[in-house]
């Protein structure tokens, strides 16, 4: 049984010839082609560029770190001062000791149960 789509008039595979030599083309029309690509164009830079670890990056490194310092700095000031409101109820509920932070916790919420009972009988029908 032969194979059924093949004619006789297709080329021959490439494998049925014998092999070549390196250096040598295949044919003459891969001599005409060109077997590299082209070289890109010379690239010039514009600066002249910095050494790893020159005296310009130490400067620039210092630079940075006496920024980060000064910045740290100015949170840790700002972090010291007296907030607002919010701030001075904290300091006086962290002053307190536990059995008033209760007494202060059941008052609240006796007022708003108070509060509720109030709405309830408005709304009442």
């Amino acid at each position: 049984m032969g194979n059924i789509c093949s004619k006789s008039a297709n080329k021959p595979d490439s494998f049925s010839t014998p092999g070549r030599t390196l250096g040598t083309s295949a044919s003459p029309q891969a001599q005409t082609k060109s077997a590299t690509a082209p070289l890109p164009q010379k690239l010039t830079a514009t600066t002249p560029g910095r050494t790893l670890g020159g005296p310009e990056s130490a400067s620039a490194a210092d630079d940075a770190r006496s920024a980060a310092a000064r910045a740290a700095e100015e949170r840790a000031a700002r972090a010291n001062r007296t907030g607002g409101k919010l701030s001075s109820q904290l300091s006086s509920q962290k002053k307190q000791t536990q059995n008033q932070l209760l007494n202060s916790g059941s008052e609240a919420e006796r007022r708003a149960r108070d509060a509720d009972q109030s709405a309830e009988a408005r709304n009442w029908n």
